[in-house]
């Protein structure tokens, strides 16, 4: 069976994995993907603004490995459940882990230095910290406001490894410490990817087990994106080869609840103009939680497929390929991950992907621990 340690080196790896994957593409289209590669199936890509000038990419550097702040947030959080020792909320997202990504530095590979990952956020992500440190917010009242997006969808997963077998209690959890970085359908896929991680850690469990569970959880058009989308995966199983058609399926799906489409980059031409982009609603879904869990169901479950298939179909790239790599990861462990993909991922990014992991499974361990003691004594109250 595979230990809860490996299933953690799952998580954390496939996080970097997927996140690396998608890197050289983000917010291209499926078309243009198709154009420029014909399809990205390995790490070693070359990043398709490379040949721009520095100012142009704002002095990042992407491909071969490359990681982006998915990852980097991700081992944040990690890291405030090293400092803390617990469950988290709001108020640890405007205390800890603001000190990550704010004031203590660390490697960020995008800008070939040691700096604050702050430097690297795209706004929506220093929105933490102009609430939280210079708004003085509530901070169960940070996320108002924000461009509602999969920025806390993105780094959520460590809250699924310390809620492990216990999707309710990582969603309830994913919500309490988001809350202070996202809001509406936003903070929903936080809390239901988190779910959806703590549900892959059970023994023989499925990607059907898995999709079931976030649908049970999941509210309003998260669920509803979640629940047709899925559904479209099966019945295309026996095209999966033809990407075309599933992709046209898929993104139609997606225009009734994320009316963004391709559309995904700001220019100057659309300040003032109205839009009902990334703002609040009962009634939309982020993109790139359904779409992975569509993917997955598509490839029965088959980790490199459906990464690749993932970050081939465009737009948000990186995200996409996160969300389904700790999902596949922490179902099958470290080992499905092909050993030349972690070393280079812990070669360009200099990380230690799998000690990083044990660190982090060994504090995820005792909470869990924790957990039981307490159901235990409260088993025995209602028992004696």
């Amino acid at each position: 069976m595979t230990s809860f340690r490996d299933r953690v080196r799952g998580v954390v790896i496939s996080t970097a994995l997927g996140d690396a994957m998608g890197a050289p593409i983000e917010k291209l289209t499926y078309g243009e993907i198709k154009l420029k590669y014909g399809r990205v199936e390995s790490l070693i890509t070359r990043w398709h603004k490379m040949d721009l000038h520095p100012d142009a990419r704002l002095g990042r550097v992407r491909g071969d490995g490359i990681v982006t702040d998915d990852t980097l947030m991700t081992i944040a959080l990690m890291n405030v459940y090293l400092t803390e020792g617990r469950h988290l909320d709001a108020y640890d997202m405007g205390n800890e882990f603001v000190k990550e990504i704010a004031f203590r530095k660390t490697f960020v590979p995008e800008l070939n230095q040691e700096t604050f990952i702050i430097d690297r956020l795209f706004y929506p992500e220093k929105y933490i910290f102009m609430r939280h440190v210079l708004a003085n917010c509530d901070p169960r009242e940070g996320g108002i406001g924000n461009m509602v997006n999969c920025g806390a969808a993105m780094y959520i997963a460590p809250i699924g490894i310390v809620n492990a077998g216990h999707p309710k209690a990582a969603y309830d959890e994913a919500i309490l410490f988001a809350m202070g970085h996202q809001s509406s359908y936003g903070l929903e896929a936080a809390g239901v990817l988190a779910a959806c991680v703590a549900k892959a850690f059970e023994p023989g469990v499925t990607v059907e087990d898995v999709v079931d569970t976030a649908i049970s959880l999941a509210k309003d058009g998260t669920k509803a994106a979640i629940h047709e989308l899925t559904q479209a995966a099966h019945e295309l199983r026996q095209e999966r080869d033809d990407m075309d058609k599933v992709i046209d399926v898929f993104q139609s799906i997606m225009m009734k609840y994320s009316l963004i489409g391709d559309d995904v980059s700001r220019h100057i031409d659309k300040v003032g103009i109205p839009s009902n982009h990334y703002t609040p609603s009962r009634l939309w879904s982020i993109e790139e939680l359904p779409m992975a869990l569509a993917f997955m169901v598509l490839n029965e479950g088959e980790y490199y497929r459906s990464i690749l298939d993932g970050v081939n179909s465009g737009r948000d790239t990186d995200s996409i390929g996160v969300m389904i790599g700790v999902i596949l990861g922490a179902m099958y462990g470290s080992e499905v991950i092909h050993k030349e993909d972690i070393e280079q991922l812990n070669k360009v990014n200099r990380l230690d992907l799998c000690t990083i992991a044990d660190r982090f499974s060994e504090v995820a361990a005792e909470i869990i621990k924790d957990d039981l003691r307490i159901n235990e004594a409260r088993m025995s109250m209602i028992s004696s």
